[in-house]
């Protein structure tokens, strides 16, 4: 099954889909005139704007809901990861990404703002509903909505779960299953309180881990100050082939990047304008700039926090593709990537780096899931919309199910298998959103103010 996925995962992530992100973000960027540089003021206006009825969440529950899927374990492992299999020039890319990819989030989620549609529930909406509508493709919208209820509400969910049993593990020697059952437990507790509680949820939750991993990071890196431009120059080195030790792996070094940043940062994927369309705001472009901030916050700050933390304590090893390693700062850590991160906080604070972290990780895995629920729920009632309530119900209560059995089975497997689950769900997402958006990239262009 390992090679399958294996063979899966190179599919889906083929140089096409890297370059296509790249250029698509690119090409947004100097569309709507560098809209992530040029509106950055009203961004955080936006963040602030009232709902203009009673039918969906605000414009901060909306960029809350979308913030906690992007702020999760691709943010702590995720980071480590690009850093292990790209080198340190991967962090650069993930700049790269998060940049344009920020005018991506824009146009998706504006797009998503203009043919969201109402639901008993609130508005819903995303990639298969401006699909449907704005290319009149209603099958290619099924599709989507198909490989968004597999990948959110099962792939994804495995990565994530992964990731806060294995920091759970390392600090407190919680059994994984126990940290499976325990966040299945708590899990069905807020997804069956439907839209609103979830979005109260991610809105108290999400800004105060943000605030404080980030905090935290800031004291480990000016406990390493002295190293941060030496770390600087080390990335921009790695990222073009300079550096005499990973310049072998370049490849691997903007492919691991940009993987790991569209896995953070979800510009180009969908997902984010799933949570876009359930705000009820003024005009389609608030939504989409709210969005396009929060890439900033996901990339060049938590990322980056972690990035920093990591290379500047050097805690982290490299591996060179083939089984073995091109630099090997931390061999008792091997694989164990959250690790990396756990034990450069150690490096300031003895012995609490891995509580610590581990915590952050809890929080951000449990509001991460919570939002791909509301991915794959939303998914759900787009196919059902204007069917059978009974029928969407059902799909709904067994969506439930198998999410909650996907923690589990996610919490007790090895990280490796569970990253190329997540990796490919990610991929196909990203195939059909991306190529649908510059199709409808005009419409999003009409509504740029």
């Amino acid at each position: 099954m390992e090679r399958i996925i294996s063979s899966l995962n190179k599919i889906v992530w083929n140089p096409g889909l890297v370059g296509l992100l790249l250029l698509a973000g690119l090409f947004f960027s100097v569309r709507t005139r560098f809209v992530q540089v040029r509106r950055f003021r009203l961004m955080l206006r936006s963040l602030m704007g009232k709902k203009q009825g009673n039918d969906g969440i605000s414009s901060f529950e909306a960029f809350c809901m979308a913030l906690s899927s992007r702020v999760g374990t691709g943010n702590i492992v995720g980071v480590a990861t690009a850093i292990a299999y790209g080198g340190p020039g991967a962090v650069f890319w993930m700049w790269v990404v998060a940049f344009f990819g920020a005018s991506t989030a824009f146009v998706e989620s504006t797009l998503s703002q203009i043919y969201k549609f109402p639901h008993a529930s609130g508005y819903r909406g995303g990639p298969f509903s401006f699909i449907e509508k704005g290319l009149g493709k209603r099958w290619i919208g099924i599709v989507f909505a198909v490989i968004t209820i597999i990948s959110c509400g099962i792939f994804l969910v495995t990565v994530q779960a992964n990731g806060a049993s294995v920091s759970l593990d390392n600090a407190f020697s919680v059994p994984p299953v126990a940290t499976g059952v325990g966040m299945a437990l708590l899990m069905a507790v807020v997804i069956i309180g439907g839209v609103q509680r979830m979005a109260r949820v991610a809105s108290l939750i999400t800004p105060l881990m943000a605030l404080g991993y980030i905090i935290m990071a800031i004291v480990v890196i000016i406990f390493h100050i002295q190293d941060v431009p030496a770390v600087f120059g080390l990335i921009f080195r790695s990222a073009f082939g300079m550096d005499s030790v990973t310049g072998g792996i370049i490849g691997s070094t903007i492919a691991m990047g940009v993987k790991r940043g569209i896995f953070s940062n979800e510009a180009g994927q969908g997902s984010g304008a799933i949570a876009s369309a359930a705000a009820d705001v003024s005009h389609p472009a608030q939504q989409g700039l709210a969005q396009a901030f929060s890439v900033y916050v996901d990339t060049l700050l938590v990322c980056t926090a972690t990035a920093l933390m990591i290379l500047t304590s050097g805690t982290y090893n490299i591996l060179d593709g083939a089984g073995g390693m091109l630099v090997e700062n931390a061999p008792q850590l091997g694989n164990n990537y959250a690790g990396y991160t756990q034990s450069a906080v150690d490096t300031v604070f003895a012995g609490f780096g891995s509580q610590f972290v581990s915590i952050a990780m809890l929080f951000f895995t449990f509001s991460t899931i919570m939002a791909y629920y509301f991915y794959a729920e939303s998914s759900i009632l787009y196919l059902f919309h204007n069917r059978s309530d009974h029928r969407e119900k059902v799909f709904v209560r067994v969506m439930q199910v198998v999410l909650l059995a996907a923690v589990l089975f996610g919490a007790v497997r090895e990280a490796d298998l569970v990253w190329m689950l997540g990796d490919i769900g990610v991929g196909l997402m990203a195939w059909v959103t991306i190529i649908s958006i510059l199709l409808l990239c005009p419409k999003a262009l009409d509504a740029l103010i």
